[in-house]
């Protein structure tokens, strides 16, 4: 692993009266001016801007005021979970007297809205379909619901194949032609923008002439998890978004189930950042989903009862708790499969599949072994058919879904069905054809990557001076961001004396250090340490990759560093 500083613009832009550090933060994060700070929801971008929200607006509202039964169709993440239940929760406040939601499983019928889940939903008897975080791809299942005579309405934000669903209509702000800026909104942030053109028609229809409008800002803290937890760039917009959202949950002023998921992780509301959503309740949310049913996390976040919520939290938190020891042995026996390989034999694209694996648990596996091995990698598991489902995740400067789209052009029939994103995919495919879709992918990996890109790098900006060590800084930092995916939280690195370490609970390492200079004295904690190498009595100076952060204890803060590599000097 090595340590590289971050770019910085030669010249940095005027963003305001900002301490020269938060200045010189942001405009290495690509920020040009101080009008992309502004996290207020006037600086939202205006609804307007995305392709088919017009005719969306006509089928919502023309649901609305026929008493139409309408359902919803999500997926089984985070961004879908919260996606269904902003529909869901949005469409009763605006007027809706029928809404339902239908969330295909994992197990049975996999992503999307195929034949067979539009199937399912005709037993509900609905007029208008909605899907949320799907549906693009979606051309078969659009097929068979307007078959059967419902309408359809698509909003989804993956990336379109080559042919379109003839839904009624269509919001995705990735799809041809549509010119809206920002292609970085989740399934929830889409949705929830359909809901906000829909209140301004009912609007100008005089809904609202004798009676307050619907605030639909109660439904921010479920976008920001959701926009969170599905990993999707925080540009501008999704930082108003997320932004909005935590301030609604820092205010107390969340959805039970989501004070209830706080409850379980024993987070404190008032001190929560974009990092705790992602890392600590999209998981528990997720993990319905991944071993179970996704409906079981959506009730959590549709419930109005306090109690109740706890209840489904803290089901939601065991279940998060057999994930972890699933994914633990998992990655044992893939470490297993790769431990007797030499360097040279590595391939780029990694593919790794065992029969036993869990399905629901693939993707979290990809993620894990991408991180420790920096390059590429697709985790598969049996689909029970005779095909396996893969779960993809990439690194920096490796777009895999247009991999898995290369592959398919040079060998039409491998994969059965793909889709996705530039960091993520899902793929399916025979299980005949399993090693030479591994041979294909590898392929497309040396022809993009060079060996240099799979070398570890931890991005830093740059070297604390001693005055900047302080909890004023920390607190700073901490709600700066939201900090995110292409907007990172910052890291910094420097060279420190190792005074005191002792490991804390099983791979946990708290240490004591002093600054170089010898002024600061300073507290500091690594997750998960190789327990080969520490606690090192004979190590007396390190140096780290840390974060800047607040501990607090008994109600007094002081600053911590959150060290994420640290190596002897």
């Amino acid at each position: 692993m090595r340590i590289e500083l971050r770019p910085v613009p030669a010249e940095l832009p005027y963003l305001g009266d900002l301490p020269p550090l938060l200045s010189r933060l942001y405009a290495a994060r690509g920020v040009t001016c101080a009008s992309e700070l502004d996290k207020t929801l006037a600086r939202l971008i205006p609804y307007q801007q995305l392709k088919g929200i017009d005719a969306a607006v006509d089928l919502l509202v023309t649901a609305i005021e026929q008493r139409q039964r309408i359902l919803i169709v999500g997926d089984f993440d985070a961004d879908g979970a919260t996606a269904s239940s902003v529909g869901v929760l949005g469409l009763r406040l605006l007027g809706a007297a029928h809404v339902d939601y239908l969330v295909p499983s994992r197990f049975t019928f996999g992503y999307g809205l195929t034949p067979e889940i539009v199937a399912v939903a005709l037993e509900r008897q609905p007029q208008l379909l909605i899907t949320v975080d799907n549906g693009i791809a979606s051309v078969d299942g659009v097929a068979a619901a307007k078959a059967a005579g419902l309408k359809v309405l698509v909003t989804d934000h993956h990336l379109p194949g080559e042919a379109l669903p003839q839904a009624d209509a269509i919001v995705n702000p990735n799809q041809p032609g549509c010119e809206f800026p920002s292609k970085a909104l989740a399934g929830v942030g889409v949705i929830f923008y359909v809901l906000m053109a829909l209140r301004a028609r009912l609007r100008d229809m005089g809904q609202y002439a004798t009676r307050p409008q619907p605030n639909l800002g109660e439904l921010l803290d479920l976008v920001a998890l959701g926009s969170v937890a599905d990993v999707v760039p925080l540009d501008a917009n999704n930082r108003i978004l997320v932004h909005q959202g935590l301030e609604r949950i820092r205010a107390g002023r969340a959805r039970p189930g989501i004070k209830a998921l706080l409850e379980v992780a024993r987070r404190e509301a008032a001190r929560i950042t974009a990092t705790d959503l992602g890392f600590i309740l999209g998981p528990r949310l997720n993990a319905a989903g991944r071993l179970d049913d996704m409906s079981l996390g959506i009730e959590c976040l549709l419930c109005e009862d306090p109690a109740l919520a706890r209840d489904m939290a803290a089901e939601l938190d065991g279940l998060n708790q057999d994930r972890k020891s699933i994914e633990q042995s998992m990655q044992r026996e893939a470490l297993a499969q790769l431990k007797d390989l030499p360097e040279q034999d590595m391939p780029f694209g990694l593919c790794l599949f065992d029969p036993d694996w869990h399905q629901g648990v693939i993707g979290i596996l990809a993620s894990r072994l991408k991180e420790r091995y920096h390059r590429p990698t697709i985790a598969f598991a049996d689909a029970g058919d005779g095909s396996l489902k893969g779960s993809a995740r990439s690194v920096p400067g490796f777009h895999v879904r247009d991999a898995l789209s290369a592959v398919d052009a040079l060998h039409p029939g491998l994969m059965t069905k793909y889709g996705g994103h530039a960091m993520a995919a899902g793929l399916t495919l025979p299980q005949a054809n399993f090693q030479t879709f591994c041979q294909a992918f590898d392929a497309q990996v040396r022809e993009q990557l060079a060996e240099g890109d799979l070398t570890g790098r931890l991005y830093s900006d740059g070297v604390l001076a001693v005055e900047e060590f302080h909890a004023d800084m920390a607190r700073a930092l901490r709600h700066a961001g939201p900090w995110g995916q292409h907007f990172p939280e910052p890291q910094f690195h420097g060279v420190f004396q190792l005074v005191d370490q002792r490991l804390v609970g099983e791979r946990h390492l708290k240490v004591q250090l002093k600054s170089e200079c010898g002024r600061a004295r300073l507290d500091g904690i690594c997750f998960g340490v190789d327990l080969d190498l520490w606690p090192n009595a004979s190590v007396k100076w390190v140096e780290l990759a840390y974060k800047l952060d607040l501990n607090a204890f008994r109600g007094v803060e002081s600053v911590q560093l959150m060290i994420s590599h640290m190596q002897p000097r």
